[in-house]
């Protein structure tokens, strides 16, 4: 905090400027997953997830750019813009916590469409854009930001629990903040279940209102 304070006073910064410094955090992959066609959001469990700097080949979310759609409201709908979504990456922890919010027994990952499962690294999906997620073998995957829950990602839920009403609206209220992750390649290669995975935090102050 001595040091933020400094920078405050030496760069004519507001008073009360919170800042985080850089850190790295220690994971683990628990499971890899990929489509089983570009038609279908859920995914299914495979031995290794080789990645170009495509992403993931025949994967729907598979490409250098992508069509703009409801998350983008400033371009009209369909705009190719740049794949920052090539991947994403979900945490056990936030999966535990949203099932349990839901009055749900589990939710898989492959349910919502999930490539990547991690575990260890704590409030997962709150780790800030540009941070960069290592892996043991060699990956870097560049972080844009959180994934928001949508209905889409709630309906493949609701196809487990036909007896439960509601389940496709009640996920996007649950799980905010706990969807996980979406990211791009930075550095391409294959990811193994079991592999480590560092996440690099770079220091982060929070913007100051006017």
């Amino acid at each position: 905090m001595a040091d933020a304070a400094h920078d405050q006073r030496e760069h004519g910064f507001p008073e009360g400027l919170v800042r985080t410094p850089g850190r790295r955090i220690k994971g683990i992959v628990e499971r890899v997953l990929a489509t089983a066609s570009p038609d279908d959001f859920r995914t299914h469990d495979v031995e290794t997830l080789p990645l170009a700097f495509e992403g993931i080949a025949g994967d729907r979310h598979a490409g250098f750019t992508r069509r703009s759609g409801g998350r983008e409201p400033w371009y009209p709908r369909g705009t190719e813009m740049v794949n920052e979504r090539q991947i994403s990456l979900l945490s056990t922890e936030e999966l535990e916590v949203i099932a349990s919010r839901m009055d749900l027994p589990r939710i898989d990952a492959g349910w919502i469409g999930g490539n990547i499962l991690v575990s260890g690294i704590a409030h997962f999906t709150l780790v800030p854009p540009r941070t960069r997620l290592v892996f043991e073998d060699g990956v870097v995957l560049r972080v844009d930001g959180d994934n928001v829950p949508c209905r889409i990602a709630g309906k493949g839920i609701a196809e487990h629990y036909p007896d439960r009403e509601g389940l496709d609206l009640l996920f996007p209220q649950k799980a905010r903040n706990r969807r996980g992750l979406v990211a791009f390649v930075e550095k391409p290669g294959v990811i193994r279940p079991g592999e480590l995975v560092t996440a690099h935090i770079p220091e982060h102050w929070l913007y100051p209102q006017a």
